[in-house]
């Protein structure tokens, strides 16, 4: 086994994990992303607390994440608990004596290690909303496209009444617009009070910590915040819902690209190992996949407020790579989304197909709005129901069955139902609820603090 071998053993490359695996997330989660998250919070602190700037300037230069040993680093964080109490020693071992000095002081393990989390979350954050952005636009370009392209409703499992495909693009389009408002509307604040968040050791200066938020590049936090877990809490429940609105529309590609239905399909599909003439919706079963896991991580976060005392023992610890896992599977989630709706193939044909599959049956509710004045409410439904259970029986057209009803001669003529049971002239509001849902723009007001320092 070669060194290089050696050295990824341990490692998790991501080969279990195809839904973030290549991801732009995965590379801003990695270790070594929080190595430099790390690196960056404590040289933040030191420019916050004062240090000059030639001494800065040598932080700086020190603090590059590729001069330490990643591997070595996580080992030796067994001994305290985490990894920021190794990095220290290793950082100040690197410098002189005046620039050690700056490195870590009045600070506590927790400061730096939720300020890295922060930090992380602030530079993962824009690459999923570049994704959710990107999804939202392809969706939007495909209910315009589509507003008046009739599809089968269905509900529990079955055809209801007629939709269109622009409505349901427009609600998957909606979805996305949810997740990706509420995700950028987060504030996520650095973190600095000390050994218990009196900020005794830093010079008790209340002011402090919005300094060190300036320099680190994060939101201002309103206290210290090392067992008022709300900023975690908030970030995983964002990143939850994401994985689910996101969820929701790869469901429902899986269903309407199946064989049988073919209303949909993936413009470039997977290929399978042993039936070459396969061509799986793989975008849509990596994000689905890819949002599973994620109201059991959000679950995990949203325990961990139950933190005692001034500082916790476990609840805090064990939300790193809850936190860290999350961010990359929603990352996955929205990059494969955008993959999905980019080269989405809408068969209009085939839905128009499947809306004669019942033979008139699924515009029964609007032909029971006609004939309910007519005959009352009561005959008009038994009326239906019976035609409805004769015509699926048979495979006759419903218009056929009812044409020689008694009960409809001088009510309806034949022409006169044939169009009252076509599925195309029952969309309702489906085109005018497309056009209002386009018009919601999905942009906050607020801009996500993106800058590295």
């Amino acid at each position: 086994m070669s060194s290089a071998d050696h050295d990824h053993r341990g490692a998790d490359l991501g080969l279990l994990a195809p839904a973030w695996a290549g991801t732009p997330a995965e590379e801003a989660t990695g270790d070594a992303a929080f190595l430099q998250a790390m690196l960056d919070a404590e040289t933040a602190l030191s420019r916050a607390l004062g240090a000059p700037e030639e001494v800065s300037a040598r932080l700086r230069g020190a603090a590059r994440a590729g001069r330490f040993d990643v591997r070595d680093l996580a080992l030796r964080a067994r001994a305290g608990g985490n990894p920021v109490i190794p990095l220290v020693a290793d950082l100040r071992a690197g410098l002189d004596d005046e620039a050690a000095g700056w490195v870590h002081r009045g600070a506590t393990s927790q400061d730096i290690l939720d300020t890295t989390v922060m930090l992380v979350a602030s530079r993962t954050r824009p690459l999923i909303l570049a994704d959710l952005d990107a999804a939202a636009d392809h969706l939007a370009v495909l209910a315009a496209a589509h507003r008046d392209t009739a599809m089968p409703g269905r509900t529990l499992t079955q055809h209801a009444v007629p939709t269109t495909f622009g409505l349901k693009a427009a609600g998957w389009r909606s979805l996305v617009l949810d997740a990706r408002d509420r995700l950028a509307a987060l504030r996520l604040p650095a973190q600095l009070g000390g050994a218990a968040g009196t900020l005794a050791a830093l010079g008790a200066d209340p002011d402090l910590p919005a300094r060190y938020a300036r320099a680190v590049g994060l939101d201002a936090p309103d206290l210290p915040w090392h067992v008022l877990r709300t900023p975690v809490a908030d970030l995983g429940g964002a990143l939850a819902l994401t994985g689910g609105a996101l969820a929701k529309i790869a469901a429902d590609v899986l269903l309407l690209a199946r064989t049988e239905t073919a209303e949909l399909s993936e413009g470039r599909g997977g290929a399978s190992s042993a039936m070459p003439h396969k061509s799986n919706p793989v975008h849509a079963t990596l994000a689905a996949a890819a949002a599973r896991p994620l109201p059991a991580l959000a679950a995990t976060l949203f325990a961990s407020m139950a933190a005692e005392d001034e500082r916790p023992a476990g609840a805090w610890h064990a939300e790193w790579q809850a936190l860290r896992e999350a961010l990359r599977l929603a990352g996955g989630a929205g990059h494969h989304t955008a993959a999905a709706t980019a080269g989405l193939q809408v068969h209009a044909d085939r839905m128009r197909a499947d809306l004669d599959l019942t033979a008139g049956l699924i515009s029964s509710e609007r032909l029971l709005a006609a004939l309910a004045p007519r005959l009352g409410a009561g005959p008009a439904r038994d009326l239906l129901a019976t035609a409805a259970r004769h015509a699926g029986g048979t495979g006759l057209p419903l218009a056929d069955v009812l044409a020689g009803r008694p009960e409809l001669n001088g009510v309806l003529t034949a022409d006169a139902l044939r169009e009252l049971l076509d599925p195309t002239g029952y969309l309702g509001a489906a085109p005018a609820l497309t056009d209002r849902a386009l018009r919601r723009t999905g942009r906050t007001s607020r801009t996500p603090r993106t800058r590295t320092p």
